[in-house]
C-alpha cells in the first residue's frame, strides 16, 4: 500500500454502531461520508464474523489517503475494538482517479493530498465511476454519460454529510439525500465520461454530481466493447461420429 495515494474506504457496521465510526472519523479529520443502508447476503455462519448478520447495516463511503487509513485503522482498534465480532468491518480500495481540482480538493481536505500523474492501472480494461449526486437528478448524470459511450448504470440511494465543506470547496449548497450512481466503463473512455458528468451534471448545476473512479480487473455478463472487437467466440464442439 502507497501511503501517497488515494483509497476508497468502505465501512459496514450496525446502524446503531456507525455513530460511533463517523465521530471517530471526524476526530481524525474526515467529515465528508456518503451513507447508505444495507444488509448482508453471504451464509449466516460466516455473516457473524463479517458484521453482516440479519441486523440493518449501514454503508459509509469515505476518501481517504494511504496514511490516513493507517491513522483511522489504529484509532478503529484502540477506540471501537474492531477486531471484535459483530463490530463492523473496515477496508480500503485504490482509486485511480477523481473527476476535477475542486473535487479532488473536497474530498481530500485535511489530509495533505497533493496531486501527482494519474495512476495508470496497467492490464486494467474496465473502471468503475462512482457519481455521487444529489437525489433526483441520477436520469441527468446518466444522459452525460451516455453521450460519452455508457451501456447503463446502477443507482443506489443515500445519504451526505459534510455539506458546510461542500459550501466552501464547490460554492453550492448540496441536498442531504444523494443518489449513488455506478456505471463500469472501457479505461480508454473513463476520462471523457467523468468530463462529460462534470461538465452537464457536476457543480453548478443542479445534479451537483462529483465521481471518480475505481479500478475493475475482471468483468462477467457485461460486454462494454462492439461486438466485433470482443473476443471470438469458442467454437462448437464437433459432432460426434454416428455410432455403428
Amino acid at each position: 500500500m502507497n501511503q501517497s495515494e488515494l483509497y476508497m474506504m468502505m465501512t459496514v457496521t450496525g446502524r446503531e454502531r456507525m455513530p460511533d465510526f463517523i465521530k471517530l472519523y471526524k476526530d481524525k479529520g474526515l467529515e465528508i461520508h456518503t451513507l447508505s443502508l444495507g444488509h448482508g447476503t453471504a451464509e449466516e455462519r460466516y455473516l457473524r464474523y463479517l458484521a453482516l448478520d440479519g441486523t440493518e447495516k449501514m454503508v459509509c463511503l469515505t476518501v481517504v489517503t494511504g496514511r490516513k487509513w493507517l491513522e483511522v485503522k489504529r484509532a478503529m482498534s484502540v477506540r471501537l475494538h474492531i477486531e471484535a465480532p459483530g463490530v463492523g468491518i473496515a477496508y480500503i480500495v485504490p482509486l485511480s482517479s477523481i473527476g476535477g481540482k475542486r473535487e479532488l480538493m473536497f474530498l481530500t481536505e485535511g489530509q495533505g493530498f497533493e496531486k501527482g500523474e494519474v495512476t495508470a492501472l496497467k492490464g486494467t480494461e474496465q473502471e468503475l465511476l462512482v457519481v455521487i449526486s444529489n437525489q433526483g437528478y441520477s436520469g441527468q448524470v446518466m444522459d452525460a454519460a451516455i453521450e460519452a459511450g455508457a451501456r447503463g448504470g446502477t443507482v443506489i440511494h443515500a445519504r451526505g454529510t459534510g455539506q458546510q465543506k461542500a459550501e466552501q470547496f464547490l460554492g453550492i449548497s448540496l441536498a442531504s439525500e444523494k443518489d449513488v450512481i455506478l456505471i463500469v466503463a472501457l479505461t480508454e473512455k473513463k476520462t471523457e465520461m467523468m468530463q462529460q458528468i462534470i461538465r452537464k451534471a457536476g457543480p453548478g448545476t443542479p445534479a451537483g454530481a462529483i465521481v471518480f473512479s475505481l479500478p475493475v480487473t475482471d468483468t462477467a455478463g457485461m460486454t462494454l466493447r462492439p461486438q466485433s472487437e470482443d473476443l471470438e467466440e469458442e467454437p462448437a464442439p464437433a459432432p460426434e461420429e454416428p455410432k455403428e
